[in-house]
Formats: structure tokens, sequence, C-alpha cells
């Protein structure tokens, strides 16, 4: 059920291989190899590199699409009008379940992410190299690959570099969080929308953009724009990485030019010819339906176009057998218990969405429906970074994709299919990154319904309409362990206590970070929760 995806699944090429160049020949393209199979690489002037940015039409390929030649020049313009040296930083920091390409290209081709790096610190005139990664793959490969050129982070050194390691977290991969990791802070973001091109770490203007975006522009600089742009759309040259996983015969990164047919690379990984829909995006994507699926191409265009996304490139069918509600669910439950826990929208209304879809499919009716709709409306726009909004859109195209569904839940007793668990989620268990691996339990023997604990920790706890905990325990995540601890100390009855949960979590459970909903009494627990 919901098993993780391994750090370097299996790699297919459509057409010619440009990032995935040598993978046929080693697991690893070390210095010699990477050599050998791409070439030497010169340095590039400043505007050079940004005109050839521009020429192949490089946008971020961490899930944002921003254009690369502009975050480059206000880089420098920031860094000229200030006097200070940039700093350029690397994202490998792959946290979405659904994602594999960044982390396939770090443990097998380092040193074409390097490249780019390196070429726009050299443009800039940065003397500080970061990389931000989250596995242990990923880190030593980096590391291997850092002194293979003998870089360092030692004083006196040209160009400074060196590994930022943060846990496994969705929002540790935002640019503001990985930037405050790098600086010694929490690795979370700080809640205020600050540009890294104008302050980043150190308080220096920062180039980050993530791994295949700078892969992109070493593989560009060698061949030129003209051959680059050979390859896919006219609009979108090149060629994307792509995490194919779901209800697939086996999960798969594959490299295909822009212009390829959607369905066709569904067909490569050994989707179902007719999924009941394509997700596409990842966790803050968006779904398709099997005919608009099958007529898309990939592309950012024309993905967004059909009322899909490319986003970090992660795309997920769902076979006919599984309840695609439940399914989001099991997602939904999971992006709740990422949470930073430092703002309203994120930390009170993604459990209480999940709570929300939950009710839904509990025979909540179309009042539930339209309370997870509110809760949605409710979340966007509001958060101190962008996991509640992508939250909120994964929840919205969800109820709006899958209306036949939808209305079996909401005007009937269901689909009457199983949840199968294909959607991948990293490996829950209460020692989880997510989790704190407690809970918060009330004993009924001493609670008054005082109702402090609602207040105190909402997340967790929601009033009935007896004034009393609607639920008797709920796991703890980590963001909320001192507001629990606080409802502990100030309960006027004694009645709640945090106990360590169970070693084991069976496979029908529900998310460690959220409370399980009592049979018929998700709606009041939605109610409560807004």
């Amino acid at each position: 059920m919901n098993a993780s995806l391994p750090d370097v699944p299996e790699v297919r090429v459509v057409g010619l291989p440009l990032l995935t160049s040598g993978f046929d020949l080693v697991e690893r393209l070390d210095l010699a190899m990477h050599l050998k199979v791409h070439g030497p690489l010169e340095p590039i002037a400043g505007e050079q590199l940004a005109t050839l940015a521009e020429q192949i039409s490089l946008r971020g390929r961490g899930g944002a699409g921003f254009p690369f030649a502009k975050k480059l020049r206000a880089v420098a313009e920031a860094a000229i009008r200030r006097g200070v040296r940039p700093v350029v930083v690397i994202n490998g920091s792959e946290d979405e379940p659904a994602c594999r390409k960044d982390t396939v290209l770090i443990n097998r081709a380092p040193h074409l992410i390097l490249d780019g790096a390196l070429l726009a610190a050299e443009a800039l005139g940065a003397r500080t190299l970061v990389v931000g990664v989250t596995r242990d793959s990923t880190e030593a490969s980096m590391q291997a690959a850092l002194a293979e050129r003998g870089l360092s982070n030692r004083r006196g050194s040209i160009l400074r570099a060196r590994v930022q390691r943060n846990p496994v977290r969705m929002v540790t991969g935002e640019s503001s969080a990985l930037v405050r990791s790098a600086d010694g802070g929490p690795p979370l973001p700080p809640g205020r929308k600050v540009r890294t091109s104008d302050s980043g770490v150190g308080g220096a203007p920062t180039l980050l953009s993530n791994a295949e975006t700078f892969a992109q522009l070493a593989v560009a600089a060698r061949i030129g724009a003209e051959c680059y742009r050979r390859t896919g759309l006219r609009d979108e040259p090149g060629t994307v990485l792509l995490t194919l996983s779901g209800a697939v015969a086996r999960p798969m990164v594959v490299e295909a030019p822009t212009g390829v047919p959607l369905r066709y690379v569904l067909q490569l990984a050994g989707a179902p010819p007719l999924p009941q829909g394509v997700l596409t995006g990842g966790y803050h994507g968006k779904w398709l339906d099997a005919v608009t699926a099958h007529d898309a191409v990939v592309s950012r265009a024309s993905l967004e176009a059909c009322g899909g996304a490319l986003g970090a490139g992660a795309i997920l069918p769902l076979g006919p057998g599984t309840c695609p509600l439940g399914e989001a669910l099991h997602v939904a439950n999971w992006l709740a218990a990422e949470s930073a826990g430092q703002c309203g929208p994120c930390y009170l209304g993604l459990p209480a969405a999940a709570r929300g879809l939950a009710d839904v499919l509990d025979g909540g009716g179309p009042t539930a429906l339209e309370a997870l709709r509110e809760v949605t409306r409710a979340v966007k726009r509001r958060g101190a970074c962008k996991h509640p909004d992508g939250s909120a859109a994964f929840l919205e195209s969800t109820i709006a994709a899958f209306t036949d569904d939808l209305a079996a839940h909401v005007l009937g007793d269901g689909c009457g299919r199983p949840v199968e668990g294909v959607l991948p989620l990293h490996d829950d268990s209460p020692q989880g990154q997510g989790s704190s691996g407690r809970k918060l339990a009330v004993d009924w023997t001493l609670c008054q319904g005082h109702g402090l604990c609602a207040d105190i920790v909402p997340e967790l706890i929601q009033l009935g309409p007896d004034g009393f905990p609607a639920v008797a325990e709920a796991a703890v995540p980590r963001y909320s362990e001192a507001r629990a601890q606080r409802a502990v100390r100030r309960c006027p009855a004694l009645a709640l206590r945090i106990e360590e949960a169970p070693a084991a979590i069976p496979a029908q459970a529900p998310s460690p970070g959220l409370p399980m909903l009592p049979r018929g009494r998700g709606r009041r627990a939605l109610g409560s929760g807004r």
C-alpha cells in the first residue's frame, strides 16, 4: 500500500538522450567518464549565458517554471548594485514521493549538474556553491563529485562548495527553506516572501534552481542553442525528465522530447490502456481524465491548456479497479502531515481539508462536499509558502475530475471499489519525518468538556455537539508537539496525556499525522476544524 519509490528507478529514453547520455554505459558517470561522454566545457560570459538560456527557452524544472535568463540577470543586477558576490544554489531536495528525476540525475550524472552550476557561478563571479539534498544516496554522490573536482568548503578556496543535507520533508524543497537551512536555521519557510535573487544565502543575491535546470544549461552550452532547439517543440525545445509511477507495470524516469504524446509515455511504463485519470505535476498538480490524457502531449503549455500541469514532471495514472477519491485521501492525509506548522492555512486548513474529504467518503452527503470546497477555498493564497496552495489545487482537481465517483459517494453508498494504495508515498511509520511517534489521548473518566484542548490544538482535537472531544486519541505531527504538550499542561481536569504511538501501523490505517474519524461523524469534525 502506497509503497515508496526507489531512489534510482529504471531510466528509459524516447529518441536520442541528452541528459541521460552515457547511462547505458555505466551506473554513475564519474568525472573521467563524464568528460568522455559529454566532452570539456568552456566558460561563458554572463550576458552570453543569459542569451543562451533565452534562446532555448529554459525555464526552471522544479515546478514553478520561472525563466532562467530572467533569474540570472536579476541576480547579476542585484550583486552589482550592492557590490557583493552572489551565491549559487543547486536544489536537489526532491522530497515529493512521486518525483525521482533529480535524484536520478544526482546519483547517475552529478557532473552534468555541476557543469551548469559552475558555468553560472563563473558568469556571476560567485565564490560560494551550495548543493541542497535530502537523501543518503544524493548526498554521497554529490560529495564524491565535489571531491573528484577538487572542490571543498575550505577557507581560501577560489570557489567554496558544500553539500547541505536536510530532512526528507515536502517543505524543505521550498527555495526559502533551503536558503534558511544553508544559513544554519531550520529547513522551513521563514513565513515572509523575499526573492532569493535579492537576498538569499548569507543575505547575498542567490541564483537558486533545481538540478535538472542546471543540467539542461550544461547540455545547451556544449551543443549550442541551434542544435538544442532541433529537439522538441519550437516554443519549448529540448527534452524533459518525467517520473512515471502509480498504476504502471514498473515505475521509471523517462527522458522524452517535448511534443511526445502523453499516451506513448504512459504505454512505455505499462499504464492501463484506459486509465480512470492521470495525475500530472505530482501531488501539487492536477488530474486529467482518460480522454484528455489521450490527446495531450508532453509540454508545459499543452498540459496547462488541457487543465493539467507539468510541474516537476511527475505523471501518475490511476487504474479502473481502485477508488480514486480513496486514493486521493491517502495523499491528502500525507500533505496535511507534511505541514511546517507555521501558519493557520497549513496546520489547520490542510488537516481540515483532509477530514472533509474523509467525511465525503464517509457518507456526509452534499453538506460535507460543500464544506470541503469551503475549506479548500479558504486555504489558497494565505499560506507562508506554496504548500497550502498546491495541496488545495490537488483536492479541487480531484473533486472536479472524478464526478461520477463523487456522485456515488455523495448521493449513494459509494463507488464500491477498494483503495489499492497505488499512489506512492514515503514509507509511513511513527518515526517518519512528519510524525513525532506520539499520540494525544483523552481520558474519558476525567474529561469534563472544558474545551481548552480544542482551542490549543484544533488541528488534532475538535469538539462534538455535546462539547466533548470528537476523538479519543490523535497522532501528533512534529509541528504540533509543543502545542500538544501545552494542551496537556493546561487541561483543568488533567484528562489529557501524551503516549508513545504503536510501533507499527496496519496498511489500512489512516496517516499518522491525522486523527481517525469515527464512522458517521466526519461532518462534525470538519465543521469544528475550520
